[in-house]
């Protein structure tokens, strides 16, 4: 699988993850390892394992998981030819108790795990070299009755150690006139008494040490010395007996090492399986079915790392759904809808369960593509656009029929005409190597494309303009706004420039009109919004009488579906004169249907004369309410 995407989308993060809650550093790394699939069997075996891990783990939490790296490097420190030290045997023996009561835990939870839990089966019975380990070693050493010979050594020695200290004790009585202090010193293993330095010649023996003064010898007394030389050598053979005990279990252990490895290797498959399911609980997964027909469903999916709180998302492409073109308004979460598809995939064909419904299915890709984020690099010199075209150039290269390919922001980052071309053509050239798409636009272009051809699909994020903030919820077949104009509009820029930008933008005129309630109220004083798109099912004209209209109501020309505003009228032939692009036109009623009510568009004491009078018309009138001026007179403006 493409490593760049891997990255991109955040897979090796969600490993890393999951790694966290297994117990042996093992297990960590064979998690971190993993990588999607393309093996159906292999995936829904592996789903097939977290589902009975889940079992276990919610009848007990407790897993007898222990660590292996000891075991491993014991082995193979034996396997040198040296003997496998005393704490490395008790760690020997810990494991073989985990691997018994492994065994034990699993026996009773056939009902709930029948796969995984006869995987114990295979470990053999290792309770006598436990026993025998366990016999050998006591409080972290070699025990006395490890063997006969070392029992009889360290009798000896400790009786030779008692002679020794007897005679050293009355030593310090008869010379305690030439002692520094009454007591006797080790120095070094060897009992010494503390002599004055002006009585060294009255005791004889060997000076071991001396204060940091030099006014106290420490001195071995030559009575001691015989017996001490004995008690070293009887240490020796000691250690020589330990050395050979350590020998003997380190080969015990070695003739045990085929099924001490493969007990080490259940050990680890149940870490690994036991953290996926930990994992899988604590992100409230399940599995996905599973297709080869290349079509998408994910239910109520959330992206991983965002929580449980993240708003689900549903996605659905049919298998003749080549590409789907996402549309909307930014930080509507175009892109994290691009990285969730892209991201459960790939955690599905690695056999993990996902954050969305189980009714969810997903398509096993040879290959998953994707370009999201500018990539830039400063060492290469690349500019966004460029880098981002390299990448998608390597993508046009690897794509075919078993690929998903999800690309941000297609043709952004340079002349926007320019790149709403190569947009198209690289989508088309996809398209034609049957790759599944999934593409984030701002090109109106793009939408229109999906409009026309059947293999494409238009998808918005929807925006909610009460609260300014995008819902996160994916709308399939219906292409998405910016918002831009609404968004400006709620934030308080003034109308005009809104309606000039539109005229720039769409080469027509539309009116924005200021809504005074939403002005007024506590929340939103300094906001103004519009309902330009609110809309409404129209009234029914009645066929009997002349349908009413309201100055200022919203209505739709029948014929060309053009919207309106009605002026004045109706008259006696059921004529109103309605305003449209700047132009009042006389049109019938019956050619004429309800869009939005003026009450919902404007406040109740609204002037019109800003809609349907001339600039230089309400100046004349405003001149004129003020006070009377010789010779200026005003005229009623009409069609």
């Amino acid at each position: 699988m493409n490593k760049q995407a891997i990255h991109k989308l955040g897979f090796d993060q969600i490993v890393k993850e999951i790694s966290s809650y297994a117990l042996t550093n093992k297990g960590k790394q064979t998690i971190q390892a993993l990588e999607p699939m393309t093996e159906r069997r292999r995936i829904e075996r592996s789903f097939q394992e977290i589902k009975e891990a889940v079992a276990i783990l919610n009848i007990n939490s407790s897993v007898p998981i222990y660590s292996l790296d000891s075991v491993t490097r014991s082995l193979e420190e034996g396997e040198k030819g040296r003997y496998i030290r005393v704490e490395a045997l008790s760690r020997m023996i810990d494991f073989l108790d985990h691997c018994r009561k492994l065994k034990r835990f699993m026996d009773d939870k056939g009902y709930a795990a029948p796969t995984i839990s006869v995987y114990v089966d295979s470990m053999e019975d290792l309770t006598e070299l436990e026993e025998e380990l366990r016999r050998c070693l006591k409080n972290g050493q070699i025990d006395d009755y490890a063997s006969k010979a070392l029992l009889k050594l360290r009798r000896d020695l400790q009786q030779e150690q008692t002679k020794l200290r007897n005679r050293a004790q009355e030593l310090l009585k008869k010379r305690s006139s030439v002692l520094q202090e009454q007591m006797i010193v080790e120095k070094n293993g060897r009992l010494t008494l503390p002599v004055k330095r002006e009585h060294r010649q009255k005791v004889k023996g060997s000076v071991m040490d001396q204060s940091s003064s030099g006014a106290t010898l420490f001195i071995e007394p030559a009575e001691l010395a015989d017996r001490q030389a004995a008690i070293e050598q009887l240490k020796l053979s000691e250690q020589h007996e330990v050395e050979q005990i350590m020998y003997y279990l380190t080969g015990l252990v070695l003739e045990h090492k085929p099924a001490i490895q493969l007990a080490v290797d259940v050990m680890h498959q149940y870490d690994v399986i036991f953290a996926k399911g930990k994992y899988a609980m604590e992100i409230d997964a399940r599995p996905p079915h599973l297709n080869e027909e290349n079509f998408i469903s994910l239910i109520d999916a959330r992206h991983p790392q965002l929580g449980k709180e993240a708003v689900p998302l549903t996605i659905t492409m049919k298998e003749e759904d080549q590409a789907l073109m996402i549309t909307g308004p930014n930080t509507g979460g175009k892109t994290v809808t691009l990285k969730t598809t892209g991201l459960l995939t790939m955690m599905a064909q690695a056999g993990l369960w996902i954050p969305a419904s189980g009714e969810s299915n997903v398509m096993i890709y040879d290959e998953i593509f994707c370009d999201i984020g500018d990539g830039q690099s400063i060492e290469a010199n690349l500019s966004t656009f460029s880098s981002r075209l390299v990448n998608i150039i390597e993508i046009l290269r690897k794509a075919g029929p078993h690929t998903l390919a999800l690309i941000d922001e297609i043709g952004s980052g340079t002349e926007p005409n320019e790149g709403m071309g190569l947009a198209q053509a690289i989508l088309e050239k996809l398209v034609e190597k049957k790759a599944k798409l999934m593409v984030t636009t701002h090109f109106t272009e793009m939408k229109e494309l999906a409009n026309k051809r059947n293999d494409f699909i238009n998808g918005s994020m929807s925006f909610d303009l009460e609260t300014l903030q995008p819902t996160y919820r994916l709308v399939i077949g219906e292409a998405g706004e910016s918002q831009a104009f609404q968004i400006a509009l709620k934030l308080g820029l003034h109308p005009s420039i809104i309606e000039r930008a539109h005229e720039v933008t769409y080469q027509q005129k539309e009116s924005y009109q200021v809504d005074e309630a939403l002005l007024k109220s506590n929340e939103m004083k300094q906001q103004i919004i519009v309902n330009r798109y609110v809309k409404k099912k129209p009234a029914a004209p009645k066929e009997s009488a002349v349908t009413h209209f309201n100055m200022g109501d919203n209505v739709k020309v029948k014929a060309t579906g053009e919207t309106a505003i009605v002026y004045k009228g109706p008259d006696e032939n059921g004529d109103y004169i309605v305003q449209q692009k700047g132009e009042k036109l006389k049109i019938n009623h019956k050619r004429l249907e309800l869009y939005i009510r003026a009450e919902e568009l404007y406040p109740a004491d609204y002037d019109f004369d800003i809609i349907f009078k001339s600039k230089e018309y309400r100046k004349v009138t405003k001149q004129l309410d003020r006070k009377h001026i010789e010779g200026l007179t005003i005229e009623e403006e009409e069609i």
